[in-house]
């Protein structure tokens, strides 16, 4: 997923009526690294996500399986 836009996970984030910084607080990290994930600059690790997943009520392939 390295280098590509996490387009499904800004669009479960929005859904939820959730804020980068909301999320960013409900799984404890910056604002700035959501927004690294969602912008695919950055690769968050297996528990992030699994919190991300979590939070967003969403699976880890619904969120961050490459198609």
């Amino acid at each position: 997923m390295e280098g590509t836009k996490n387009v499904r996970l800004r669009e479960a984030r929005r859904a939820a009526g959730l804020s980068q910084a909301q999320l960013a607080a409900a799984v404890g990290v910056t604002r700035q690294t959501v927004c690294l994930i969602e912008s695919g600059s950055y690769n968050p690790t297996l528990n992030l996500c699994v919190c991300i997943c979590k939070t967003l009520d969403k699976t880890l392939d619904e969120l961050f399986w490459e198609e």
